[in-house]
């Protein structure tokens, strides 16, 4: 038995215009009624476009999985040292969303709130890093600022982020594979959707509302993924970005109708983990072991989504 009919993967963008093509926004769905690929130039553009197919599924009684391409937490201990209260994942996600301001044809302030959090966290240009020279001042950088040191308890890097070898980190608002500026302009973007009063009761966010597992009142799950982890299919695309949704859609739809999504949503961490995963961290959906340098040892397995042969490919890849 299916655990979702309708499968969501978005590559998100945080480009300060509107833009398509490479390197913007790109959003499959697939469902019941098919598959669905949309390059929207706008963030805005693309939550409205979201929040259509949510509604849709909802009518329709379906239940979704929709995975977004940035980190959903920050290292633990980030919400302490901006001084909030309450959960820290959700406090973090609240001050973000306070803070961004992304207008409709992309403008965003997304440099000058990585300056005021550094502001609090540091009274320096630490922990965010990355901008243009215009952006550039006391409390943000465009340099690597080196500042994670043995004493400094706040981590560069996520538990999660030293399984996935080549995943930058989520301080890193610019320059090449950043992540930064997506969480600062995406988790406002999912939090609107999450809270939306039309699903609001079903919807919940993986792993921090439904702990590691899948709880059936769940019936949309809000879940970060790397579409990197995976091999692409080339021919679902061009732009690489379009293969990658494509691909990772098409992957979790055959995972699922193999009867293994359900394990994905459990990864084998200790408790300790765990604990930092669901308070701050987040994970990244269908990383279950750790990819380690090649410098170091052979890489270890990692789900492949296109099987080398047989009736398996033909079904993904249909």
């Amino acid at each position: 038995m299916r655990l979702f009919d309708t499968y969501i993967i978005v590559d998100w963008s945080a480009a300060a215009t509107p833009k398509t093509g490479r390197d913007s926004i790109w959003i499959c769905r697939l469902c019941p009624d098919g598959e669905t690929v949309a390059n929207l130039p706008t963030r805005h553009a693309a939550r409205e476009l979201l929040a259509g197919m949510l509604a849709d599924a909802v009518d329709k009684g379906e239940r979704v999985v929709a995975g977004f391409d940035f980190p959903f937490g920050y290292p633990a201990g980030f919400a302490k040292r901006l001084g909030l209260n309450g959960t820290p994942w959700r406090s973090t996600w609240d001050e973000i969303a306070r803070l961004i301001d992304d207008h409709a044809d992309n403008h965003n302030n997304r440099f000058e709130v990585g300056a005021e959090l550094n502001r609090r966290v540091s009274g320096a240009a630490f922990p965010f890093w990355g901008c243009p020279a215009s952006a550039a001042g006391d409390f943000l950088g465009p340099r690597h600022h080196r500042g994670h040191t043995t004493d400094e308890p706040l981590e560069e890097r996520r538990l999660i982020d030293d399984w996935m070898v080549g995943a930058q980190p989520c301080w890193k608002l610019a320059y090449t594979g950043s992540v930064g500026s997506q969480v600062l302009t995406g988790i406002p973007m999912v939090r609107a959707l999450r809270d939306d009063p039309r699903w609001v009761d079903v919807a919940r966010v993986w792993p921090f509302e439904t702990g590691l597992g899948l709880p059936d009142d769940a019936r949309i799950v809000f879940a970060e993924v790397w579409p990197s982890w995976w091999k692409v299919c080339p021919k679902l695309g061009p732009p690489n970005d379009k293969a990658q949704v494509r691909t990772v859609a098409r992957l979790f739809a055959a995972r699922d109708r193999a009867g293994e999504l359900a394990s994905w949503f459990i990864p084998p961490i200790s408790d300790a983990a765990v604990k930092q995963v669901l308070a701050e961290e987040a994970w990244t959906l269908g990383v279950m072991t750790p990819r380690v340098r090649a410098s170091k040892q052979p890489p270890a397995p990692h789900p492949d989504p296109l099987p080398a042969r047989g009736a398996r490919e033909s079904s993904l890849l249909a």
